[in-house]
């Protein structure tokens, strides 16, 4: 009889099956190595101080996750922050009965402040990092479209029926059998040693092709979190944003392949508030605030002229950020970027 294995699975915002989402595979030229694999728009602002709080939990619990957990931080441009503050935008329980489980990125601002964000029902190191690894933005590794594997689906679905997890034919399809759509990622090629792996014997494929538990980030882990395209270098958003002025537009470039441009705004006033880009450059925009960087507040690809970006959202007063970047991140070109009420 097969060993029943531990298994994560994600939390997705009510929305997210029907959400329309495009491909953006990173890597030189367009190619797709040495990279790990992330939901487009789930990544927080670059530089980003995530605040983490207990809801519940031993003394020896909360110690290993303080110490294990930021070790994400050591490569990726963020700052985990513990703290007891009601409002903080992770919230963490240690509930056994309800398995090992984290909403992706920035989805988790969108989370209730009394509910639980990430789950750990049991720990050790890898959980950790990988359930951590799911909060700063981070997929599946075994769901990566580019991955190959060629599941023995009915061995799987019995297997994942039993305890612990005790899924549903539909639950294990979600969490293990089903890829991502090509255009629900920044795609890459699979990483057999990625964190974001769990651990199945050979018996759930049918070419006898099996992985082992990985208890610390890899290589390519660990070069994708730094990496242009998701959190490199040392500055803070807020510090680093350029003065959005409100009409006319700001003449602006992505000068460099993989850049994120960083803007922030005051709303004096309750209003409906338009954020939008100009020009032929096809960009992605996130609107984050008030007064917060990494609070999301919404996003958009292409609902403005042609393939800018038009975000219309009632803004209560505060500062607020915007985030731009190319939909491809090999590529660059010249935008202009207003925001009007």
């Amino acid at each position: 009889m097969t060993k029943t294995r531990k298994m994560c699975f994600d939390r997705l915002l009510p929305t997210e099956p029907v959400r329309a989402q495009r491909v953006r595979p990173y890597g030189p030229h367009g190619t797709t190595r040495d990279r790990a694999i992330s939901l487009i728009g789930k990544q927080w602002p670059n530089g980003s101080t995530i605040t983490i709080r207990f809801l519940e939990g031993s003394q020896q619990q909360k110690d290993m996750v303080r110490e294990i957990s930021p070790e994400w931080t050591r490569h990726a441009n963020l700052h985990f922050e513990f703290t007891d503050d009601p409002t903080a935008k992770i919230r963490v329980s240690f509930d056994a009965a309800d398995g090992a489980w984290s909403y992706v990125g920035t989805d988790n601002a969108s989370i209730p402040l009394h509910a639980a964000t990430l789950n750990l029902g049991w720990q050790d190191e890898g959980v950790i990092l990988h359930e951590f690894g799911h909060m700063i933005g981070l997929s599946h590794e075994h769901q990566n479209p580019d991955g190959g594997i060629n599941w023995n689906e009915a061995q799987v679905i019995q297997d994942l029926a039993g305890p612990p997890n005790f899924w549903t034919p539909e639950q294990t399809r979600h969490n293990v059998l089903d890829k991502y759509r090509a255009d629900q990622l920044h795609g890459t090629v699979f990483d057999p040693q990625s964190i974001m792996l769990y651990a199945f014997p050979a018996e759930w494929t049918t070419n006898g092709f099996a992985t082992e538990a990985n208890e610390k980030l890899s290589a390519v882990d660990k070069a994708f979190v730094k990496s242009a395209q998701m959190y490199p270098g040392s500055q803070a958003p807020a510090a680093s944003a350029t003065p959005l002025v409100v009409s006319p537009a700001t003449v602006a470039s992505i000068g460099v392949p993989g850049e994120i441009d960083l803007y922030k705004f005051d709303v004096p006033s309750a209003g409906v508030h338009v954020m939008q880009t100009l020009g032929t450059t096809d960009v992605f925009m996130t609107l984050f605030g008030p007064d917060d960087p990494t609070r999301k507040v919404a996003e958009d690809d292409d609902n403005g002229t042609g393939r800018n970006a038009q975000i219309v959202a009632s803004l209560s007063p505060g500062q607020y950020f915007v985030q731009v970047r190319h939909f491809s991140p090999t590529h660059t070109g010249d935008y202009r970027i207003m925001v009007s009420r």
